[in-house]
């Protein structure tokens, strides 16, 4: 028995198994590589610092971005930047205007940052063309940086969002970086952050340029990439080749450029004529206002703050105009004015009714020389807040309305 089973075993394996086909070479396993040439078009530039990759994309005049017709923007007038940029820009032509924004690889800064992906938008005849200078790795830097310059060239104005804090500061550190010149410097810069937040910070939770883009324009993005994710897509396409991922950052970056351009056509007028801006929101109007008072021109932000005070503000923005308003008008002298609006803030619950108090004891006290309205006002300041200083008044006023006046005799 135990030969038997023997036999079957030796049997059983004296066939050698089928050999396996041998696995396919690592590069069969691979999936195949799409770059960015592949994927999107565009032109691998050759310069003589090297290559890169450019690609353009024109949107006519024809279409609408959000709420913005593109046709609008080749009739902005050529004095619009002047007063947003404080007399910096005084004329330009629109076709002379260069909107950029960067995609980079950090948002950090610094010398280990690099800015892989350029947009530079402009207004021509045709409508809104973006043109995108792309790294395909990182020795695309100087061919890219030398395209730049040349594309820069035919502008007079940089228009940014945010850009003067980082993408100018950073573009220019990858230019000394290359030993290259920035072409930044025979250029003036407009950041429109600024502008749109004190036009509009008031009302807008964020003035970041997506929020605004929604709130103001209208626009709706579908599929965007989230802005945190980018430099990871990028550092993902060095390491794969993969550029399926780099396709919407190529898509956001167009969308950020054109969605400045089309605010630009919109913030500046509200500083360039404040009065005859259709501002239709009483917040804006005191952005505004502000904006004026901050440049000297007292006289004009109390109007406005008026103005937009009959347009309609919320509480917490009501009695702060109102104070304002009055303390320009005191500035000015138009003392009637101010009292008026003195008087309005004392006579309701507000943050600034015992200021209205003690400014009105002050005018009654020094400007009428009438102690007992001086002392009325003063009274009701304290009633309002505890104070040293209206204690003191209201002393004072006392001792005087107590002691008795010394007629002058008639000669």
């Amino acid at each position: 028995m135990l030969r038997e089973k023997v036999a079957r075993i030796e049997r059983k394996f004296a066939t050698a198994p089928p050999r396996s086909a041998p696995p396919p070479p690592y590069d069969d396993l691979r999936p195949a590589r799409y770059f960015v040439e592949d994927l999107i078009h565009g032109e691998v530039v050759e310069t003589a610092a090297g290559a890169h990759f450019e690609t353009e994309k024109l949107y006519a005049r024809h279409r609408l971005h959000g709420s913005m017709e593109i046709s609008t923007l080749i009739e902005l007038p050529e004095d619009l930047l002047a007063a947003l940029s404080g007399g910096a820009i005084q004329r330009a032509h629109p076709k002379r205007w260069a909107f950029l924004d960067t995609e980079t690889t950090g948002l950090a800064g610094g010398a280990g940052t690099y800015a892989f992906l350029v947009g530079v938008g402009s207004i021509d005849e045709e409508g809104f063309r973006v043109r995108q200078f792309f790294m395909r790795d990182f020795a695309d830097e100087a061919s890219l940086l030398a395209r730049l310059t040349e594309h820069l060239a035919q502008f007079d104005v940089l228009v940014t969002y945010n850009g003067k804090a980082y993408d100018q500061p950073l573009l220019e550190t990858r230019f000394r970086m290359a030993r290259a010149r920035s072409p930044f410097t025979r250029m003036e810069h407009l950041d429109l952050l600024y502008g749109a937040r004190r036009l509009w910070k008031l009302r807008v939770e964020s003035c970041r340029l997506t929020d605004l883009e929604n709130r103001i324009l209208g626009v709706e993005r579908d599929g965007d990439v989230p802005g945190e994710m980018i430099p990871y897509y990028y550092f993902e396409y060095l390491r794969t080749r993969q550029a399926f991922r780099l396709v919407p950052v190529f898509h956001h970056n167009v969308v950020d450029i054109v969605s400045l351009a089309c605010l630009t056509a919109i913030v500046p007028f509200a500083f360039r004529e404040p009065h005859a801006a259709e501002v239709r929101h009483g917040a804006d109007l005191v952005g505004i206002a502000r904006w004026l008072a901050h440049a000297g021109r007292h006289a004009e932000a109390a109007d406005l703050l008026r103005r937009a005070v009959d347009v309609g503000l919320p509480d917490a923005l009501l009695f702060r105009a109102l104070w304002d308003a009055a303390a320009w008008d005191k500035k000015l002298g138009n003392t009637a004015s101010a009292l008026a609006t003195w008087t309005d803030l004392s006579a309701s619950p507000n943050p600034y009714r015992a200021a209205a108090f003690e400014e009105l004891a002050k005018y009654y006290e020094h400007q009428q020389k009438n102690d007992a309205m001086a002392l009325e006002m003063t009274l009701g300041a304290l009633a309002c807040e505890e104070s040293e200083v209206h204690r003191r008044r209201e002393q004072r006023l006392r001792k005087r309305l107590s002691s008795p006046r010394v007629r002058r005799l008639a000669l």
